[in-house]
Formats: structure tokens, C-alpha cells, sequence
């Protein structure tokens, strides 16, 4: 018996990264998913492909998950579509770094908007229908920088902590309906982002880490396919940190 069979996904920002290996994992658990990513474009569309060829029903959507109305909107068609959702994975982020001193308001807000908003829309969005169906699984992706601040990401730390905040007392409201949530807090994880570092830059921040290697999106996706599951029907309200030992 696979760990998710039967159930349906929500995963958001999933056409590449952590998302998508969200997904892919979700799928060869046998989870029907839904993704959503800014466009529905050749990212996207291949891995709606990949997800399929796994014997799962698989739909990708474009909607920005910063808009609440956009959001509602695509939450309704994937409830038509699928009829059901047991798991949304709060995973749309994206970073403006920079020190405080040279962050503007737009790069303030855009963080705190595409980052915490998104995870307040699609929460939103779904409860209805998970408060009918008296299950559910909400993971929130956080970050090591939420739980412990990063120079030069106050914008991304701020947003981040926020989800750990938003995260607890989603728990508080929703847990006398059988509804869990949760956040996971990735450290340094090996994606396309940070393939863009040096040599030198990796090497620094993996001497950092106890276990000495960066982490993979599947190590991420793992640890979602444990709290989308029933596996950790008695786990709520808590933020795991998927860091190597980084944050203990």
C-alpha cells in the first residue's frame, strides 16, 4: 500500500525546485496532485507529464498565489476537478536580498506578499472544503532563516517566521476538525538557485553543517510525504527543520 493512496495535493510553485520534487514524491506515493506556478509554460507542462507517466492524476495551473481572488478561484476548479483535498503544500516563495539599509518598500513587499499572503490564500481556500471532509494536511514551507534570522534577508526571515507563527495557530483553529498543520524549515538545499554559488561559497556553508553535505529537494519532499500522510496523524503544530543538524 503506498503512503498517500487515495489522496489529492494541492502543491504550489511546483513547476521546478522543491515544488516539483514535492510532487513527483507525492505521485510515487500514489497521490493524484494539483500544482500551481505563475504560468502554465513548458516548466510546467513537462512536469504534468512527469507526474502523469506515474499513474496519477496530475493538472498543472497558472495562478498567482499573492492574489486572493485568483487563488479562490483556482482552489474551486481543482475541487471541481478532483473532488477532493487532503494535503496543500504552502511552497510559492521567492527572495529580494539585500541589507536592510538598501531594501526598498517594493522588495519588502513582494517578499512578505508572494511568501506569507500565498500560504494565507490557499489555506483560506481550501478550508471549506477540507472542514467538510473532517481531514486534511497543511504544510507550510518555512526556512532555517525564519526560525534563526539571516543577515541580509530580513524581508525573507520576516516572511518565513511568519508562516512558523501562521502555521501554530492554523493547528489551534482547525485540529477539533481533523485538520493538521504543519511547517517544514529546509537549511541550505541544493536547487537551481543555489547551483548558482561558487565553489568556494558552497563549500563554506556545507563546513557549516553537521552532516556535511547540502541538502536534496527529495530530502525536503520526504519529509512532506511523512506529514501529508497518516503516518503523522498525531503530529501538529510543529515546525521540523530538514537542515543536516544546521539548527538544533
Amino acid at each position: 500500500m503506498k503512503l498517500l493512496e487515495g489522496k489529492t495535493a494541492i502543491v504550489t510553485g511546483a513547476a521546478r525546485g522543491i515544488g516539483k520534487a514535492i510532487a513527483l514524491r507525492f505521485a510515487a506515493e500514489g497521490c493524484n496532485v494539483a500544482f500551481t506556478d505563475l504560468e502554465y509554460n513548458e516548466a510546467a507542462q513537462a512536469t504534468e507529464k512527469e507526474i502523469e507517466a506515474m499513474g496519477v492524476k496530475a493538472k498543472g495551473y497558472a495562478s498567482n498565489a499573492a492574489k486572493f481572488e485568483e487563488t479562490q478561484q483556482v482552489v474551486d476548479e481543482i475541487v471541481k476537478e478532483f473532488g477532493q483535498v487532503d494535503i496543500l503544500v504552502n511552497n510559492a516563495g521567492i527572495t529580494k536580498d539585500t541589507l536592510l539599509m538598501r531594501m526598498t518598500e517594493d522588495q519588502w513587499d513582494a517578499v512578505i506578499t508572494v511568501n506569507l499572503k500565498s500560504a494565507f490564500n490557499f489555506t483560506k481556500a481550501v478550508q471549506k472544503t477540507m472542514l467538510k471532509q473532517r481531514s486534511g494536511s497543511i504544510i507550510n514551507m518555512s526556512s532555517v532563516v525564519g526560525v534563526s534570522g539571516n543577515a541580509g534577508q530580513a524581508n525573507y526571515s520576516a516572511s518565513k517566521a511568519g508562516l512558523i507563527g501562521f502555521t501554530k495557530s492554523i493547528a489551534k483553529e482547525l485540529g477539533s476538525r481533523g485538520i493538521r498543520s504543519n511547517a517544514i524549515a529546509p537549511g541550505f538545499i541544493i536547487t537551481e538557485m543555489t547551483g548558482a554559488l561558487s565553489d568556494d561559497v558552497r563549500k563554506a556553508w556545507e563546513n557549516q553543517i553537521p552532516l556535511k553535505r547540502g541538502g536534496t529537494p527529495e530530502d525536503v519532499a520526504n519529509t512532506c510525504v511523512f506529514l501529508g500522510s497518516d503516518l503523522s496523524s498525531y503530529v501538529s503544530g510543529q515546525v521540523i527543520n530538514v537542515c543536516g543538524g544546521m539548527n538544533t
